[in-house]
């Protein structure tokens, strides 16, 4: 159904002229229909984009993980390892390591005065050096009361911090520039255990 412009007259549809005041009829334009809208590509791109990044990933993963065999392969290529008895020597390419446990070594290098009468034990012997730093650890079995040991090592490492529980365990921790020790006494049945560990840095 179509109206005149001019008198509002109603007019059938393809009037061209207006029955009742014979003006013209401007053709009226169809509605174009809705077109549809396209599809989004929000969710896609967001996938794409987390894609790569996983991507990115894993692939500095992998050239990561390459990096470090070849830095492995050529760090055991090139060490060189050496033993005499039970002391153990490493070369590499960032310096060296030194491994022993060697008790009467071990004690030797501690340059610490031993608790009087202490007897050394193997299995709690050993020393290690990489670069300039080195550590020893040497065991002792004494058949006096740990508090005797305690006192003991009290007087050699009067600035110390000391740490007691009862009259059963005491540890000594003795830190300056150059040297780190500590000492740790504790009871173990009829005897007495003293654990000496000397951590040093050796001067440059």
């Amino acid at each position: 159904m179509a109206f005149c412009n001019s008198c509002g007259a109603t007019l059938d549809s393809g009037t061209k002229f207006c029955n009742k005041c014979g003006s013209a009829v401007a053709p009226v334009a169809p509605i174009p229909g809705a077109t549809p809208a396209p599809p989004t590509t929000g969710g896609s791109s967001a996938l794409k984009v987390i894609l790569m990044v996983v991507a990115a990933i894993v692939a500095v993963g992998i050239l990561g993980m390459v990096t470090v065999g070849i830095v492995g392969y050529r760090i055991a290529k090139s060490a060189h390892v050496t033993q005499q008895g039970e002391h153990v020597k490493v070369d590499t390419p960032f310096g060296s390591v030194e491994t022993s446990k060697d008790p009467q070594q071990a004690t030797k290098d501690l340059g610490i005065d031993i608790y009087p009468g202490a007897e050394v034990q193997k299995n709690g012997a050993s020393s290690a050096s990489f670069g300039n730093i080195r550590t020893v650890t040497a065991l002792f079995e004494s058949s006096d009361a740990p508090d005797k040991v305690c006192s003991f090592y009290k007087t050699k490492f009067p600035g110390a911090q000391v740490t007691t529980s009862e009259q059963t365990h005491c540890t000594i921790v003795s830190n300056d520039r150059r040297n780190m020790v500590t000492i740790n006494i504790e009871a173990n049945g009829d005897t007495t255990k003293i654990q000496i560990t000397n951590v040093t840095r050796k001067s440059d």
